[in-house]
C-alpha cells in the first residue's frame, strides 16, 4: 500500500518555473515507478512524466519534454517535477501516481496502468 501527497502547486506566470514535490508513504517505495499525470478542466488526464524504480530511466510527454524534469530520491520516498518555462496550457492539476514494479525499469504511460493517486496540486500559469 503506498499513499501520496502532492505539495508545490500555485500560480506564476508563464516563463517561470515551479517544483512539485510527491511524497509517499511505504516501506517499498523503491519498487514503484511513478508518473506524473495533470487534467485541465474540460479536459481528459495526460500522462506528462513517469520514472523507473531505481530512476535509471525517464519519459516525458513531448509537450513538456525540454522543459520539465522528473526525479526521485528513494531514501526520502519522494518524486519531484521540476517545471521550468511554464506556459498558460501548463494550467491543470498535477497528479502524481504510483504502481509497483519490480526491478524491472517499466514506465507506465496510461493511468490505468497505476495503482495509487494523490490527491493533486492545482498548478495556474497566467499569460
Amino acid at each position: 500500500q503506498v499513499q501520496l501527497v502532492e505539495s508545490g502547486g500555485g500560480l506564476v506566470q508563464a516563463g517561470d518555473s515551479l517544483k512539485l514535490a510527491c511524497a509517499a508513504s511505504g516501506r517499498t517505495f523503491s519498487r514503484y515507478f511513478i508518473g506524473w499525470f495533470r487534467q485541465a478542466p474540460g479536459k481528459e488526464r495526460e500522462f506528462v512524466a513517469g520514472i523507473s524504480w531505481n530512476g535509471g530511466r525517464t519519459y516525458y510527454a513531448d509537450s513538456v519534454k525540454g522543459r520539465f524534469t522528473i526525479s526521485r530520491d528513494n531514501a526520502k520516498n519522494t518524486v519531484t517535477l521540476e517545471m521550468n518555462t511554464l506556459k498558460p496550457e501548463d494550467t491543470a492539476a498535477y497528479y502524481c501516481a504510483a504502481a509497483r514494479s519490480g526491478s524491472l525499469p517499466y514506465i507506465g504511460r496510461r493511468d490505468n496502468e497505476y495503482d495509487y493517486w494523490g490527491q493533486g496540486t492545482q498548478v495556474n500559469v497566467s499569460s
